[in-house]
């Protein structure tokens, strides 16, 4: 295996290697991904549960030996089933119980839901691919009806609650970490189950415990949200506490993520745990015992990047709140399984990780290790620039990064890329931790080019009114904050020519860019629109209907999806446009860019498709083709140069990669 760099996250046990997308990454939306596994092992390892003609059944590890625990599933209303719309596998969807002895699952309803198709490209009759795929505004969507499974008999209890919406309080999927089922917990000794309702449209969310064994559901409490609910970036923050009765639940009901402390019997508040103009993302570990919390949060120290995470501890009193990671950095840490130690690995874009063990109290025990980046250095490497500007309103910073050539001629004029992702689940620049190389923007700047990522209006870990800032008009796309940054830049550095302005992005980043050269055909000369998912109606439900809401008609027959979709505004279309998609992309269907083809063809317009014959949404082995094509369409249209004829990138030689 040749030499590689891989990147764990121990709290959601997986990893994946660095310059490779993690699983169900910036898609058309905000993305769980999918396990490596399809069964899913109990606590005791001595079993394991996994889906055999649309019904769980489980397999003793130690004897082989398989027993069916479900005899009703049939085809489109099975047990377990992990189908997103945009995800879907085979792999067993559910909790066990801690003590091994129960399964919490459901049966998903997909009877009647509309279905999507793909076609492969072959020589020869081509292969068809359907499968459920609900999009906005559909009468039938999928459904789930929840039920636990006492594995001994087998018995089958059915929670005596109406069917739920497939959706959860974290991402646009019942699956939002690894393979962990969003919002489901179960109480230490198997006799109660707690979990969250959510609304179709996200606007309501209704924290309910059931009783195991008969399957009677109460409702604990509620949260009710003008836009759209989430209780954390990253990791659910709800969490129940039977021993002590309460709840630990999240809301920002005033306008910043913050944790709160309620009655589980009475559903009253009892108290609000952390407030202030910052938010909590994460909540990491809770001590019932000594009723401390310990969570991630963002945007408390002042002076730094709001994005730059810290670890902090308090009581579910709301006193005695204490930074444990002090560095101004972005801090990912790992608790040890006692929770009196973590790991805690600093650093920013601009500055290598430093790795150390701290206690729980953020004493340092240890410097683990310094990242060493000499090579890099003498190789002539050099940092991306940490930017600031101001947002369309005047007033709000916004934060990103700056892609220079390493050899800048100051009294010379380069053209101005913006590499755009908009959200609404996260932005352009992504992680704030050290990255050698983001992608391709730094090779893409050695070409001559001034490449940027801003994080707009719009996006998360700033406050509610911020995240909410283009809700309900998808189309804003962050673009007034992105064109009204670009601007301030060249104002700022008198070597960035703001005539020469272009623009790219993949999924949602691929979307903004069609976006981007239909509503600004006068700034922005040059675009690559890759994946785009172009018309959120043409685009997995529950993602649109969270950020745009449901679909609704108006009496003149139009709808409030009208203004997002890109081909309404291809006629608009002034520079040079590159449309790219894979055509068995599973996640944002390829009709979504023959949309914006078709709109442009009937507006007479010229542009350039690029059609990736069988692949999906992240292109695989064209990956290196289309990286090629988009430095070669600047190069000619932004630069005004001529591309070497046939260059071609190749991965590194295993015989000649470094070591470890």
């Amino acid at each position: 295996m040749r030499a590689r760099r891989w990147k764990c996250d121990l709290q959601a046990n997986q990893c994946s290697a660095e310059g490779s997308p993690q699983a169900g990454g910036q898609g058309g939306g905000g993305r769980g991904g999918a396990g490596a596994r399809n069964d899913a092992p109990s606590p005791d390892k001595k079993r394991t549960a996994f889906i055999r003609g649309f019904n769980l059944w489980v397999r003793d590890v130690a004897s082989g030996k398989e027993t069916q625990l479900t005899t009703d599933g049939v085809k489109d209303f099975g047990y377990a089933t992990d189908n997103a719309g945009w995800v879907h596998s085979d792999r067993a969807v559910l909790v066990w119980s801690p003590d091994s002895k129960k399964i919490a699952t459901f049966q998903q309803d997909q009877r009647g839901v509309g279905e999507m198709y793909l076609v492969d490209t072959r020589v020869g009759h081509p292969n068809l691919q359907a499968w459920r795929y609900p999009l906005p505004g559909d009468d039938v969507v999928t459904t789930i009806q929840r039920v636990i499974i006492e594995v001994e008999g087998p018995r089958v209890i059915r929670l005596q609650t109406p069917a739920d919406q497939h959706r959860s309080t974290l991402c646009d999927d019942l699956v939002c970490r690894g393979s962990e089922w969003a919002d489901v917990e179960w109480n230490p000794d198997g006799t109660q189950l707690a979990f969250v309702s959510t609304s179709r449209d996200h606007k309501h969310a209704q924290l309910r415990i059931a009783d195991a064994a008969t399957g009677a559901v109460r409702d604990v409490l509620e949260e009710k949200a003008a836009t759209q609910y989430e209780s954390g970036q990253g990791r659910v923050n709800w969490h129940y506490l039977p021993a002590s009765n309460e709840v630990i639940w999240f809301s920002e009901r005033d306008n910043w993520g913050h944790l709160y402390l309620y009655d589980a019997a009475t559903g009253r508040l009892k108290n609000q745990i952390t407030s202030g103009d910052w938010a909590v993302t994460q909540l990491l570990r809770v001590d019932e015992k000594n009723r401390v919390l310990y969570f991630l949060g963002v945007g408390r120290e002042k002076g730094r990047d709001p994005y730059f995470s810290h670890q902090y501890r308090v009581g579910f009193d709301g006193k005695n709140l204490a930074l444990l990671t002090p560095e101004d950095a972005n801090h990912e840490v790992a608790l040890s399984p006692s929770g009196r130690f973590f790991v805690d690995n600093y650093s920013k874009p601009d500055l290598p990780s430093v790795t150390v063990l701290r206690d729980a109290e953020g004493k340092l025990i240890n410097t683990i290790e310094k990242a060493d980046i000499s090579r890099l250095l003498a190789a002539g490497w050099k940092p991306p620039v940490p930017i600031t500007v101001r947002a369309r309103d005047g007033v709000t910073d916004l934060y990103g990064l700056m892609f220079k050539p390493t050899n800048l001629d100051t009294t010379k004029k380069y053209p101005i890329i913006n590499h755009i992702y908009p959200g609404p689940q996260g932005g352009s620049v992504g992680s704030r931790s050290f990255s050698a190389a983001r992608g391709d923007t730094q090779a893409l700047a050695e070409l001559g080019f001034i490449v940027i990522e801003i994080d707009g209006m719009g996006n998360p870990l700033r406050s509610k009114k911020f995240h909410d800032a283009y809700y309900g008009n998808m189309g804003d796309n962050t673009l007034p904050d992105q064109v009204g940054a670009m601007k301030q830049l060249a104002e700022r550095y008198s070597w960035i020519d703001i005539d020469r302005a272009g623009i790219y992005g993949h999924s949602g980043g691929g979307y903004a860019t069609a976006d981007a050269m239909f509503r600004y055909p006068d700034f922005f000369k040059v675009g690559i629109s890759e994946s785009g998912n172009h018309d959120n109606r043409e685009y997995e439900d529950d993602w649109g209907e969270r950020y745009q809401g449901l679909l609704t008609r108006k009496p003149d027959g139009t709808t409030n999806y009208d203004d997002q979709a890109n081909q309404s505004l291809a006629k608009n279309l002034k520079g040079h446009l590159l449309l790219a998609h894979g055509t068995m992309d599973d996640n944002v269907p390829p009709y979504n860019t023959l949309l914006v083809v078709d709109a442009l063809i009937k507006a007479n317009k010229d542009f350039d498709l690029l059609m990736l014959p069988n692949q999906r949404h992240g292109y695989g082995t064209a990956s290196n083709y289309m990286t090629r094509r988009r430095w070669d369409y600047f190069v000619r249209y932004l630069l005004g140069a001529e591309p070497p004829p046939g260059y071609e990138l190749h991965p590194p030689d295993a015989r000649t990669a470094p070591g470890p």
